[in-house]
């Protein structure tokens, strides 16, 4: 069984991942992907949410108090088969606490949705400890380009983006990461972010938008 070598700190910022087990898909429908985006904030509490007991639970969650939160997110996004995470644990626990009851939730939900049994994802979630400044600031370039590979499978990070025009035009169609959020739009999903927490790399939405195509001409 696979075991993390990282030590959490508080303070600390962290890659958080974690893929399908066999690599298969763990969100199937957009139904599946809200889930998701919506226990992003639910499980970031030192308190319950439960979603079982919403009405309308992809619009009413966001009205739900939370008690402390356990980390603070600094970007997030969702791929068919796996999604990223940048965070920052705020408590003693508070990365393991919250992974466990995002992966847990969404584990249980997408089995009964979709009538499976067994685990759905590949061993404990993994984690890259951030210890410097150029690497915190590559992960958003990262993180937010990661749906890019949909529509290019070779494109970035393995080769230069050639027609960036295009990957631009489907990043702004690809809602299911916080990459909209820092470009200024209004969602309730911003709402799961805390960038206060982070460093301020972008002075505002133009300023991140500049830096992801200049990301998607460099080949690192």
């Amino acid at each position: 069984m696979s075991v993390r070598k990282v030590v959490f700190g508080i303070n600390e910022f962290y890659h958080l991942y974690s893929r399908g087990n066999d690599k298969r898909k763990i969100f199937l429908t957009d139904s599946d992907y809200q889930r998701f985006i919506c226990l992003l904030y639910a499980a970031n509490s030192s308190g319950p949410i439960h979603l079982s007991d919403l009405h309308q639970w992809s619009s009413e969650v966001w009205e739900q108090k939370r008690s402390e939160t356990l980390v603070d997110i600094g970007a997030y996004c969702l791929m068919p088969n796996h999604f990223h995470l940048l965070v920052r644990e705020k408590k003693e626990g508070g990365i393991t606490t919250f992974m466990q009851k995002l992966l847990t939730g969404y584990s249980s939900y997408f089995n009964l949705k979709h009538k499976r049994t067994g685990k759905l994802f590949e061993g404990p979630f993994q984690a890259t400890h951030v210890d410097n400044d150029p690497y915190l600031q590559y992960l958003y370039a990262y993180i937010h380009l990661n749906p890019v590979k949909i529509s290019n499978p070779d494109g970035w990070p393995d080769k230069i983006v050639q027609n960036v025009a295009t990957a631009k035009t489907f990043l702004d169609d690809y809602t299911y990461s916080s990459y909209h959020d820092y470009l200024g739009r209004q969602r309730q999903e911003k709402t799961i972010l805390n960038p206060s927490a982070f460093p301020d790399y972008f002075t505002n939405d133009i300023n991140f938008e500049e830096f992801v195509v200049d990301w998607m001409k460099y080949n690192g």
